[in-house]
């Protein structure tokens, strides 16, 4: 019960300096196998981020296992789950006192993940799950169940792990970041600063890393001012990891189009490709044709980059993307079914490794020359940069972004190293607000996590024309303050039509004024739309 009991008391606590020392504590008592275990699963994973099984263990099969291990009715098991809204909270009253636990320590949880990996369909998983939690103890059925839906919820997030290494070995917290973002693994990781290794740590082809963030900024002008502001503080001469200027009394900045597409990673050799996506999943399977043109690159490579929609010599939309998503095989009948009537390419805007050279401590203007000097296949093409000088010169290039059909702008420091996983003051993205829209709310449905027990999600709608009918275009969560969320909840249990559960018809009398990238077609809604990535701007009173 070692890990659960930790995991319990960092859960009491609010003070991230006390969740630390807890789990440095922790970490230091125990040996390399159970570290390399437990630091995984304190970030809310059974794997590591680059290991890419799959438990592939939804909701459904959970509840089922829960409800068959403690024999009790589905009424009861509902009515215990509604309570909570939490999965790790409904099955520890699920199976508390109702199971006979027999011992069950961290590797032999890790050795029940990988064998539940390996079972193929919801049923076998349901029935192995279901007779492992029947020989648990609740708090150790919580906690198996939480890794499952990869959700600790006990105030625990990625950053407080790798603080809690760098103290449990007396290590610098730098080095941690900096090993754990080349591994993609905190487990080999923690072990490495456990055995003061952290320096075996390297980029190597085919283990994705985390991709560099740009921070948003609303104008070209607070963009402009970021890079002037930092090329200041350098003229005062601090040490810095990063370069920010190259000596000129005015910064130059690089500044490329915001593809609207998904963001990938492509690892390449003249015998293998993979291709990754931001959250570190391979997602080769659904880009087969640009995985095999990858495979004529000369050099083995490591590009970042977008995978977009196009034909005939023009960029399509993201809409046309979407019907490429969501393939789960590489075989090549699948050039022959509708998804792959919509050709795509990768479109490369930096380059990480290089023949058995890792370019993250590279400057990004070198990166970009090395990438200019390749000799690309088919399907592959480089993002085009410009030099600006000034706001001006960034806004102009913004329009243009804007005419090609694109998003927006990227606006990078050309002498910036590249950092996994990290947002700082080196990349930025200039994107706008099409015009908001009114809407008004039809459903309400309780939220998760600290808003389980409020109305928190919203199904709003437009009206119809010609027909006068309300019609859902899309759900939002975001955007409200706990207190306007509060207020809601209250009118909206008053004002409830019919009750589904956890979600509720409404009487359509609040209106919300709404933000969003874009409106593309959907069968999801009636009204034969979506909005894209809808936030609240304000409730109309």
């Amino acid at each position: 019960l070692g890990f659960t009991n930790v995991g319990q008391a960092i859960a009491a606590t609010p003070a991230k300096l006390e969740k630390v020392r807890l789990l440095a504590e922790y970490f230091s008592s125990i040996d390399d196998e159970r570290l390399a275990i437990a630091t995984v699963y304190f970030t809310g994973h059974a794997f590591p981020q680059t290991d890419l099984r799959t438990l592939q263990v939804g909701g459904s099969v959970i509840y089922r296992a829960l409800g068959g291990a403690a024999k009790i009715s589905d009424a009861e098991f509902r009515r215990i789950a509604h309570s909570h809204g939490d999965a790790g909270k409904t099955a520890f009253d699920v199976l508390d006192g109702r199971t006979v636990s027999e011992p069950f320590g961290i590797t032999d949880s890790y050795k029940f993940f990988e064998q539940l990996q390996k079972l193929r369909g919801p049923v076998a998983k349901k029935e192995a799950l279901q007779n492992r939690l029947a020989q648990l103890s609740a708090r150790e059925g919580q906690y198996v169940v939480k890794i499952l839906t990869g959700d600790l919820r006990i105030g625990l997030r990625e950053g407080l792990v790798e603080e809690a290494i760098a103290r449990a070995f007396n290590v610098p917290l730098d080095e941690v970041k900096e090993a754990n973002m080349l591994l993609g693994d905190i487990g080999r990781t923690a072990v490495l600063a456990k055995n003061n290794e952290l320096e075996r740590a390297e980029l190597s082809l085919f283990r994705p890393i985390k991709c560099m963030l740009a921070s948003p900024e609303p104008t070209a002008e607070a963009i402009w001012k970021r890079f002037v502001d930092v090329a200041a503080v350098a003229d005062r001469g601090p040490a810095s990891a990063t370069p920010a200027t190259t000596g000129e009394k005015m910064p130059v900045v690089y500044v490329e189009d915001k593809f609207d597409g998904i963001r990938a990673q492509l690892h390449a050799s003249r015998t293998r490709s993979e291709i990754f996506s931001r959250d570190l999943k391979r997602i080769t399977g659904q880009f087969p044709e640009i995985a095999e043109q990858a495979r004529q690159f000369s050099e083995e490579v490591i590009l970042d980059g977008e995978i977009i929609a196009f034909a005939e010599d023009r960029k399509l939309t993201f809409f046309d993307l979407q019907k490429r998503l969501g393939r789960k095989t590489d075989a090549l009948d699948l050039f022959e079914t509708s998804s792959a009537d919509v050709p795509v390419i990768f479109v490369a805007f930096d380059l990480l490794f290089l023949d058995d050279r890792s370019l993250l401590r590279t400057a990004l203007r070198e990166r970009r020359d090395l990438l200019r000097g390749l000799k690309l296949p088919p399907k592959f093409q480089i993002a085009s940069v410009v030099a600006a000088h000034s706001a001006n010169e960034i806004e102009s290039e913004f329009k243009r972004a804007r005419l090609r059909l694109n998003e927006g702008l990227m606006v990078k420091n050309p002498q910036s190293f590249y950092s996994p996983g990290r947002r700082g003051m080196f990349w930025f993205k200039l994107k706008k607000e099409l015009a908001t829209l009114d809407v008004v709310v039809v459903g309400a449905e309780l939220g998760h996590g600290k808003r389980n027990h409020v109305l928190s999600d919203y199904t709003f709608a437009v009206r119809d024309e010609s027909s006068g009918e309300l019609l859902p275009i899309g759900k939002a969560y975001s955007g409200l303050t706990d207190a306007e969320i509060a207020e809601l909840t209250e009118h909206f249990k008053d004002n409830t039509l019919v009750e589904h559960g956890r979600y509720r018809e409404v009487k359509p009398d609040i209106v919300l004024e709404v933000a969003f990238n874009s409106i593309q077609p959907s069968t999801r809604h009636s009204s034969g739309l979506a909005l894209r990535f809808p936030r609240i701007k304000a409730i109309r009173r």
